[in-house]
């Protein structure tokens, strides 16, 4: 059977916010985060009604609490569509939403569906990481040592496998991270992806939130090298060349490339193929490199066809080996050219989508791009990539 083309014709997102009592959305539901997505999603592209959305897949890691109770459903009902807009959660820890968008394109590729939502959300200061999840007493065994269970370690252990990748080195990651991440959002690159969400603030008061709240665009080298390493006495790993713990959500709005083009939308790209791949989870940082690998095989191309590297940094030492695996320099302009998850934060399953969102950003900024990739690594040792043709070239 001939593979349907599948294409994203919008790529919307929450500002993120800090997690805890001091985050913008301390006193907002992760269901409404969704919700106001799920509206934009309509009110911004003439011609879709919500009837025309046969499924609504959300990536959500932790699963218990608001987040819980098959909440891609739910959020449909709480959006005012009606109950016939059917719903599911997915989890593949962060790379969540990512499954999301990938699992919706393989449905539409293969005559299954022809228009889906794809999202992921997630509030750590609500539903922190881990909260109620209870491990197999054989699962620290099973994965290769009780450390895979902590992220910051399964850094610290690339660091020591690969003493090539330092702790200077990854300094200068989140030093860059954030420099571009100010300059992106200086240069208003940003805004029209981000939908404001109402909120109530801690002391009471109303306000919408449409800026990202984590970034720290004064940050130097000198205040990245005086910063504790919290997870490894004398380690490498810290606050600052790390990812932060945040809430937000990210959704797309994919159909096949024949209804966008019957009811008249202009759609932003292509889904050209997907990889995923499994690693030792001591190193889990690593796999997006085979799941990359696999990704443009299927594709039929190479690291020197990709115009955009849209990686999530989960932590600077393994963008910082995933890149050089690849054979991508470092400092290689294609890679998060307005910064990444270092700066921007990581909301575990809502940093997927904001990857693709950030690639439609570049694509339209970049005409004559024409191949990106967006890229996760994901707890207990997994990777996700989606490679993406740009639709608005010249």
């Amino acid at each position: 059977m001939e593979q349907r083309e599948v294409v994203v014709v919008d790529a919307v997102r929450t500002a993120f916010g800090r997690a805890g009592d001091k985050g913008v959305f301390w006193g907002t539901r992760s269901e409404d985060l969704a919700v106001g997505l799920l509206k934009a999603l309509v009110e911004r592209n003439p011609g879709v009604v919500p009837g025309m959305i046969e499924d609504s897949l959300w990536g959500v890691t932790n699963q218990v609490k608001e987040q819980g109770g098959t909440l891609g459903r739910m959020v449909t009902m709480l959006a005012g569509w009606g109950w016939e807009v059917p719903g599911c959660s997915l989890d593949r820890m962060c790379a969540s939403g990512l499954t999301a968008a990938g699992f919706a394109s393989a449905c539409i590729a293969s005559g299954m569906h022809e228009c889906l939502v794809a999202g992921g959300v997630e509030h750590l200061g609500h539903v922190p990481m881990g909260f109620m999840r209870e491990n197999h007493p054989r699962a620290g065994e099973a994965m290769g040592g009780e450390y895979a269970f902590n992220m910051g370690l399964t850094a610290e252990e690339i660091h020591r496998r690969f003493p090539e990748f330092t702790r200077e080195m990854a300094d200068e990651v989140a030093f860059h991270s954030q420099r571009k991440a100010d300059e992106a959002m200086r240069a208003g690159k940003l805004s029209d992806r981000i939908i404001p969400i109402p909120v109530t603030l801690a002391d009471g008061t109303g306000a919408v939130v449409d800026q990202d709240q984590h970034p720290r665009p004064g940050t130097t080298r000198q205040a990245l090298a005086g910063l504790k390493t919290p997870f490894l006495e004398n380690g490498n790993v810290t606050a600052g060349n790390s990812s932060g713990l945040n809430d937000g959500a990210g959704a797309l709005l994919l159909m096949s490339g024949d209804l966008a083009r019957e009811i008249g939308l202009k759609p932003l790209m292509r889904w050209v193929a997907t990889g995923v791949a499994a690693v030792e989870p001591g190193i889990m940082g690593t796999a997006p490199v085979p799941a990359t690998e696999k990704a443009l095989k299927k594709a039929g191309l190479s690291m020197g066809d990709l115009d955009v590297i849209e990686i999530n940094e989960a932590f600077a030492v393994q963008v910082l080996w995933c890149l050089d695996r690849l054979g991508v320099a470092a400092d290689d302009p294609r890679v998060n050219p307005w910064g990444g998850a270092i700066a921007f934060g990581h909301p575990l399953a809502a940093s997927g989508p904001r990857l693709v969102a950030f690639l439609a950003g570049h694509f339209r900024d970049n005409p004559r791009a024409r191949y990106g990739l967006t890229t996760m690594c994901v707890g207990r040792g997994q990777g996700y990539s989606m490679v993406w043709e740009n639709l608005q070239r010249n």
